[in-house]
C-alpha cells in the first residue's frame, strides 16, 4: 500500500513513486504502439446495465448519486443508474458499437486508465487503480491468430519491464470450450458455476473447491474430482496437451464421438495452436494450464493468466481472454480478445519488493540560482533560454543563502545549479555546478549542454 494513503484502497504515490509509474506507462505504450495498437480513452462512467453484462459484479460497482438523490437511490434499479467502470473491457465494447462506422476493423487498441472496484482492499489490491489493456475487436469475425498475438505482445511488454526489477513473466492459457466440453461430458450442466469455483483453486485449495462443486454445482464426488484432475493438467506443447487430455477423457468415459468431446476438442485445438505458435516465436512464454478458468461470464474461448517467476504470493498480474458476445449491434457481433495488466498492483510490487526507484524527483536538469529578488528576472531569463533549447530548468524559490539553494536542488535530485554572472564584477560569466561531482565551469545558456549521465530522470533497481 502506498505510504501516506489516507483512505484504504485509494493509493497516492509520492512524487518519486509517480516517476516510476510514469516510466512504466511510457514503456508499455511504446511496446503497444510498436505492435500497431491505437490509443483511446473512454469515459469513467457507464450505465449500470452495461456494467452488469460482465456477470456477478454488482457488489463491485461504485454507483453515482447526486446530493439531492441521497436517500432515494434505491428507488432506481441498478441497471438504470450510472456507475464508475470497474474494468476497461466493458467500456470498450460500448465504445466499439457506438463508433463502429468510424473504426477500421480489426480494431487494435491500447488503453491505460483508472478503474474503480468496490472489493476489500489488501496488500497490492486497491479500490482505485490503473489498468493497462490491449484488445483486438473484429467486425463479424476475428481470426484465431490474435489469440496468439496478444499474449506475446504482453510478454514482450513485461520483458521490457524487467529493467525496473520485474521477474520473468509466463502466460498460462486455457480454453473455455475445452473445459465446458469436459464438464458436459461428465454430465455437469452448471458450466459457469463450475468455472467460477475452479477459478478459486489457488485461493482456497482443491479440497474446498471440491466441496463447492458438490454443494453448489450439482456435482457428485467423482465428478468433482474429475474436474480437479483436469485442472491439474499442464503442457508445454500441443502434442503433450492432446495426449494428456485424451487419456483423462478415456479414464472418465467421455467418448470421442460425443458432442461434449467435439466441443472440448475445438478448444483443445485452439489452445494447442496458441502454445505451439508461441513456442516458435518466444519459447517458454506461454504454457497450457487447464486450471485457468477466469470466473467472469463473458469469456467464450481462450483465457489467460500471467505469473511472475518467484512471486507466487502476488498471483496473476495480467489476465484476459476471448469474448464473442459482449458487443453486438442488431445481428452484427464484434468478437474480441484482450489482456489487462493491473498496473497499480504491479507498481506496488516494483516499489516495495523489487526495489525500483527514481534517481531524482524533479524532471528539471538545472536549478537557476537567485542572488537577490531584484535580479530574479535575470534568473528567469536564463531558465527560459535553457527551456527553449529543450533543457528542463527550474528557478530557486527564494533568494536564500547559496547553500540552501543547493540543498533544495539536491533534495529534488536536480544535478546542476546555475549561477548567474555577478553584475558588479567586470567580465564575469555565468557558471554551472554539477552538485554530484562538484565540478564547476563557465557556461552560456545559449550553448551549454548537460551531461546526459546526470541529466536524465531514470528509474533504477536496488542491487
Amino acid at each position: 500500500m502506498a505510504k501516506g494513503a489516507s483512505i484504504s484502497g485509494f493509493p497516492e504515490w509520492l512524487p518519486s513513486e509517480r516517476v516510476v509509474e510514469q516510466r512504466v506507462i511510457d514503456t508499455l505504450r511504446e511496446v503497444f504502439e510498436l505492435n500497431g495498437f491505437i490509443g483511446i480513452e473512454t469515459r469513467a462512467v457507464e450505465q449500470g446495465s452495461s456494467l452488469l453484462k460482465k456477470g456477478e459484479t454488482s457488489k463491485e460497482i461504485y454507483l453515482l448519486s447526486r446530493l439531492q438523490e441521497v436517500g432515494h437511490e434505491s428507488d432506481t434499479p441498478i441497471e438504470d443508474r450510472l456507475g464508475l467502470h470497474f474494468d476497461l473491457t466493458v467500456p470498450l465494447s460500448r465504445y466499439v458499437v457506438e463508433h463502429s462506422g468510424d473504426l477500421a476493423f480489426p480494431f487494435k487498441r491500447w488503453q491505460i486508465q483508472k478503474v474503480w472496484r468496490g472489493e476489500r482492499p489488501q496488500e497490492g489490491r486497491f479500490r482505485e487503480f490503473v489498468q493497462a489493456d490491449i484488445d483486438v475487436i473484429g467486425n463479424g469475425d476475428l481470426p484465431d491468430h490474435y489469440e496468439v498475438e496478444l499474449p506475446l505482445v504482453m510478454v514482450s511488454a513485461l520483458e521490457r519491464l524487467r529493467e525496473f526489477g520485474l521477474p520473468k513473466a509466463t502466460v498460462h492459457a486455457n480454453n473455455r470450450k475445452l473445459s465446458e466440453g469436459f464438464y458436459r461430458g461428465l454430465g455437469l450442466t452448471d458450466v459457469e458455476g463450475v468455472l467460477r469455483e475452479i477459478d478459486k483453486l489457488d485461493k482456497i485449495g482443491a479440497d474446498e473447491v471440491a466441496k463447492l462443486l458438490v454443494e453448489g454445482c450439482g456435482a457428485d464426488e467423482n465428478q468433482a474430482r474429475a474436474c480437479l484432475e483436469l485442472a491439474e493438467l499442464t503442457a508445454a506443447d500441443g502434442a503433450e496437451l492432446s495426449g494428456k487430455f485424451d487419456t483423462l477423457c478415456e479414464k472418465h468415459g467421455i467418448a470421442d464421438d460425443s458432442e461434449a468431446y467435439v466441443l472440448a476438442r475445438q478448444g483443445l485445438d485452439t489452445l494447442a495452436m496458441i502454445v505451439d505458435e508461441a513456442a516458435r516465436i518466444r519459447p517458454g512464454s506461454v504454457i497450457a494450464d487447464l486450471k485457468i478458468a477466469r470466473g467472469l461470464d463473458y469469456y467464450t474461448g481462450s483465457v489467460y493468466e500471467t505469473f511472475l517467476d518467484g512471486a507466487a504470493a502476488l498471483g496473476s498480474i495480467c489476465s484476459g481472454g476471448r469474448y464473442d458476445n459482449l458487443a453486438s449491434q442488431g445481428n452484427r457481433k464484434y468478437p474480441g480478445v484482450g489482456l489487462s495488466i493491473g498496473l497499480s498492483r504491479l507498481i506496488s510490487y516494483m516499489l516495495h519488493t523489487a526495489g525500483a526507484h527514481a534517481n531524482r524527483v524533479s524532471p528539471a536538469s538545472v536549478l537557476v540560482a537567485v542572488w537577490n529578488e531584484e535580479d530574479r528576472s535575470a534568473s528567469n531569463q536564463i531558465a527560459n533560454q535553457l527551456r527553449a533549447r529543450g533543457i528542463a530548468a527550474d528557478v530557486a524559490p527564494t533568494a536564500a543563502k547559496l547553500g540552501k539553494q543547493i540543498k533544495y536542488a539536491d533534495k529534488l535530485g536536480i544535478p546542476y545549479v546555475w549561477f548567474p554572472a555577478d553584475k558588479s564584477a567586470q567580465d564575469a560569466s555565468d557558471e554551472v555546478k554539477n552538485i554530484i561531482t562538484g565540478d564547476q565551469q563557465p557556461a552560456n545558456a545559449q550553448s551549454w549542454e548537460p551531461d546526459t549521465v546526470y541529466a536524465q530522470q531514470t528509474v533504477t533497481v536496488e542491487a
